[in-house]
């Protein structure tokens, strides 16, 4: 059963926080169906953290209750803000681990757009990957092959921020299973993948652009190569 305090006390915060006019353009600039509240993130982020601290759910089960009746019965994006939030917050640690892929995935599929799916894969899911990668490698090779537009683009980025960590047969794989998606999202997420590596390791990703050669797209090509050292991508 969710935790009601949570809920309806991050409901009214949100109500009274808003501000219409900001509401607006946020639902514009997100091409949004949902409405907005009106809270610029920092805002929003100074709003939730101390109903996320005092009423944070005390098991597992409370917790996935309490993300899903936000995220399902959402009125306003930042509902589902609120929702992703309390998944990521420091109680719920111990239960970053395979048996909450099922949550995050319904989280993407709902979810289906860039501004969630986004924090989802790098944190939600990538966490999950980081801590428990024999059990959780093979269901982001699953997903990357995934029907769903939005799964396969978090698999695509479940490996963002891990920087030296990065399993690379694992990120070559996800982005092989992708090259003929004509996608913009998923042309993107293979750029801004093959670009977060490259901090780490820049010679590995202007091997895998050359290799790729002409089956990556144009943009996904110009995301990967940005950061490259002067002399690498010459």
């Amino acid at each position: 059963m969710a935790e009601q305090s949570l809920v309806s006390t991050v409901r009214a915060a949100l109500r009274e926080a808003g501000d219409p006019d900001i509401a607006a353009g946020q639902q514009a600039y997100m091409k949004s169906s949902m409405p907005y509240y009106g809270l610029p993130a920092p805002v929003l982020k100074r709003v939730l953290r101390p109903i996320l601290t005092e009423h944070a759910p005390q098991d597992r089960e409370t917790w996935e209750a309490t993300v899903r009746e936000l995220w399902d019965d959402a009125t306003h994006r930042e509902e589902r803000y609120a929702a992703t939030a309390l998944a990521r917050h420091r109680a719920a640690r111990p239960w970053q681990d395979p048996e909450s892929l099922g949550l995050y995935r319904h989280l993407v599929v709902t979810g289906a757009w860039w501004d969630h799916v986004d924090e989802i894969a790098s944190h939600l899911v990538g966490d999950v990957l980081a801590g428990h990668r024999a059990e959780v490698t093979p269901v982001m090779r699953a997903w990357a092959r995934d029907d769903d537009l939005w799964v396969r683009r978090t698999a695509v980025l479940s490996q963002v921020r891990h920087r030296g960590d990065t399993d690379t047969d694992l990120l070559h794989d996800v982005v092989a299973a992708n090259l003929d998606d004509t996608s913009f999202w998923l042309r993107k997420a293979i750029g801004w993948a093959l670009r977060d590596y490259s901090r780490s390791d820049p010679e590995w990703v202007r091997s895998e652009v050359d290799r790729l050669g002409p089956r990556l797209s144009g943009l996904s090509r110009r995301e990967a190569i940005r950061r490259l050292p002067a002399s690498a991508s010459a």
